[in-house]
């Protein structure tokens, strides 16, 4: 996509600066991140620069508690457009700060821009990434850590230690690699699989006999699925982006692109070392040994490497099993989470619902050119942010609200300006249908949702018998299988302009996106937050003097 650059206006909101006041117990940290190529780390021997933040490979952690202010003031000395987005955060009320490209103008080369986030009545394990084109093969993710404020209870003992694992598979820089081959290598934070011999370093984690470990891993790859297992140890998952589940051990545990978990490892095991593997879904381990993750868990008084086989985990093509798995991953309705009444107050056991839409993901011909389409419909990339037309023209000219089919296919593939309402606090359904080969990942920004159901082939209004509406994990990130459909409910009470999309970085690129638009009338801050300070403009709104001064004059 081309940018054709922006503007700064600076105008102050002092009934913003009153909201902030009020939240208690909440602090601002600070980050200040200079955005690079880093042609130095080379996490494997081929010359392959990365994207570093702060010469930091994967970049660093954002470790925040609930209801915290999050400034991040980003440097951008890459020669391309830059923007970052919050995987999982919700940015209650304030979409201006979600990064992705209908929020948000893009971080020119060589200028810099603050974001400003609340990590609102949040807790748990997300990421973060760069969103524009394929910036993500390259590089530029890191871990947020959400921690429950002190007066509210964990459902678990406090771990002896934490660590965040970011597993990935494209590292590429070219994007016409990146688009056309699949990965060549896995990386557990950043480093090359253990005994590969292109690598400098695999990773490993440290611990002490009797311990208890608690390991926050994300998918930030662009593709695969995969299947996470420790050799000798079993897993006690308890978290998956900002819910708590019901605690269940596991052997292994299918991570899909896009998503987070935590899991309790205990090291009770004799003193050696262990391998963590990473083996991805729907592919011959055999025959793509590289695309197999690597590291070690080093017992402290180890002095030796590991030894044996490496553990092995399902058979990576038996759908039935990763389905099963997924159906057991239930929420935790009895403890609290970002605040001290239990999660399952707020259930779905008797909501109504007042908006379905039903979206079919497929493969299109537009203009002689391959695209991913929902619905036949291929999002197309504007310059323009559609929050910021939203603001200023009630996007006109620039969408055209409601023209995306969200319960029927297009006789004919074709590109639009996907923008659709959401009923402000109303239940939304949301069908997902996979039409492609491969485990596909769903994403909205601003909520997490209902995970209700799975199935296999097309999807009927009969089947919602089958949905647990009893206790459905609430997260943001769900997998659909090949041929399958998964459903989940959201309750859209957060206003603002959301994407939906896919979590594969190519079919993300190729146009599997729509925007939700949830809008509140009332203009009063406390249910919307007003644009920022430091607003950027762009698109069509570049040159557009006397109108922005109209549009937002206080």
């Amino acid at each position: 996509m081309a940018f054709t650059g922006f503007r700064r206006y600076p105008f102050v909101h002092l009934v913003l600066i009153g909201l902030f006041a009020i939240t208690v117990n909440a602090i601002d940290i600070f980050l200040e991140w200079n955005v690079a190529l880093d042609s130095t780390i080379q996490p494997v021997s081929q010359l392959q620069p990365v994207i570093a933040i702060n010469g930091l490979f994967p970049g660093p952690l954002i470790n925040t508690t609930t209801n915290d202010f999050v400034h991040v003031n980003v440097f951008n000395n890459l020669d391309e457009p830059l923007l970052f987005t919050w995987n999982g955060i919700q940015q209650r009320l304030n979409s201006w700060q979600d990064g992705v490209s209908g929020t948000n103008c893009p971080i020119l080369p060589g200028t810099n821009w603050t974001y400003v986030f609340q990590t609102k009545d949040q807790i748990g394990s997300f990421f973060y990434f760069p969103s524009i084109n394929f910036q993500k093969a390259a590089g530029g993710f890191g871990p947020i850590r959400v921690n429950n404020r002190n007066v509210i209870a964990v459902p678990f003992a406090k771990p002896d230690d934490e660590f965040d694992l970011l597993v990935t598979r494209s590292l590429m820089t070219d994007p016409t690699i990146a688009f056309d081959s699949i990965p060549n290598i896995m990386l557990m934070n950043g480093k090359p699989p253990f005994g590969n011999p292109q690598g400098k370093a695999f990773e490993s984690f440290t611990v002490t006999q009797g311990n208890v470990y608690r390991f926050r891993i994300s998918n930030v790859g662009t593709t695969l699925s995969f299947n996470f297992r420790i050799q000798n140890h079993r897993m006690l998952l308890v978290e998956t982006e900002g819910s708590y589940t019901n605690q269940t051990m596991l052997d292994s545990l299918d991570v899909h692109v896009g998503q987070s978990y935590s899991v309790l490892v205990t090291a009770n095991q004799v003193d050696a070392d262990y391998f963590i593997v990473a083996s991805p879904k729907l592919l011959n381990a055999t025959e793509f040994s590289s695309l197999v993750g690597v590291g070690v868990l080093h017992y402290s008084n180890s002095v030796a490497q590991p030894v044996g086989p490496l553990p092995t985990g399902p058979d990576p093509f038996d759908i039935n099993f990763s389905i099963d798995q997924a159906k057991s991953i239930r929420w935790n309705m009895t403890t609290g989470a970002a605040r001290p009444n239990p999660q399952g107050t707020f259930n779905v056991t008797n909501v109504t619902i007042s908006q379905t839409f039903i979206l079919q993901n497929s493969e299109g011909v537009i203009k002689g050119s391959p695209h991913v389409v929902v619905n036949n419909v291929s999002y197309l990339t504007i310059d323009t942010p559609l929050k910021l037309a939203d603001q200023l023209v009630n996007g006109s000219g620039v969408y055209q609200l409601d023209a995306f089919p969200v319960q029927s296919v297009n006789l004919n593939a074709s590109f639009g300006v996907s923008v659709v309402t959401g009923n402000h606090k109303g239940w939304i359904e949301l069908v997902f249908k996979n039409n492609l080969e491969f485990i596909d990942s769903w994403h909205l920004d601003g909520f997490g949702f209902y995970v209700v159901g799975f199935g296999d082939g097309d999807w009927t209004a009969a089947l919602r018998t089958t949905y647990n509406l009893f206790d459905p994990v609430v997260r943001s990130t769900v997998q659909v299988y090949p041929g399958g459909w998964t459903a989940v409910y959201a309750f859209l009470d957060n206003p603002g302009m959301w994407n939906l999309r896919s979590q594969l970085l190519k079919n993300w690129f190729l146009g599997q996106e729509l925007y939700i638009r949830v809008h509140d009338n009332d203009p009063n801050p406390a249910k919307e937050r007003p644009p920022p300070e430091n607003l950027l403009f762009c698109g069509i709104f570049n040159q557009s003097s006397s109108l922005l001064e109209h549009r937002l004059r206080p």
